[in-house]
């Protein structure tokens, strides 16, 4: 007979995971309290290295079952999400997600709803990469400047290449203008 698990995440200790045991519990699933692994860490932190899933993951076997309230519990990003599923689902563990209606990601129908999210994800990032280079074109055409500020202005620069010029060596320029020698030697190369 299978054993059914349930993993509750909040990213912050000052949330509670109380309303996702009682979200699990109303759906019909009695879990047992040992089997409930509450864990306060960021979602940001992929699956795989959270102390708490790990725990879990080395606890279950296969054809127990996984239950999570929302796919957001399970990883920080929809390629986590499904690497995560994968890996359950490899390991013989189904996958349930209430906020899915309770289907069984490891299914037929939840690998397809679990491609359906990859693909959109992978949209919104494609999406987001054509939005960020398509802001920094308009804003070299407006002038914008990128990149660290240069260490010495264009006056400066001048000073230094007259007194490269006249013999002054790379460690008193570098002194005397409160600078790196390897900004006085980029000045020196590109003259």
């Amino acid at each position: 007979m299978s054993r059914v698990f349930a993993y509750c995440r909040v990213s912050t200790a000052d949330q509670s995971t109380q309303n996702q045991s009682l979200e699990i519990k109303s759906s019909g699933f009695a879990i047992d309290a040992h089997r409930i692994i509450e864990e306060s860490i960021s979602g940001s932190i992929a699956a795989n290295e959270r102390p708490g899933f790990i725990k879990l993951i080395d606890r279950m076997e296969s054809g127990d079952v996984l239950v999570v309230t929302k796919l957001d519990r399970l990883g920080r990003n929809a390629m986590d999400v499904r690497t995560t599923v994968e890996h359950l689902a490899n390991a013989g563990i189904r996958v349930h997600c209430l906020a899915l209606g309770g289907v069984d990601l490891t299914s037929a129908a939840g690998k397809m709803t679990m491609q359906v999210i990859a693909a959109v994800a992978e949209f919104e990032r494609d999406l987001l990469i054509e939005r960020t280079q398509a802001g920094i074109a308009r804003a070299k055409i407006a002038g914008k400047k990128f990149g660290r500020p240069p260490a010495l202005n264009d006056e400066e620069r001048a000073m230094v290449i007259t007194r490269l010029k006249a013999g002054d060596s790379i460690t008193a320029l570098a002194c005397d203008f409160k600078t790196s020698r390897q900004t006085i030697i980029r000045i020196r190369d590109t003259t």
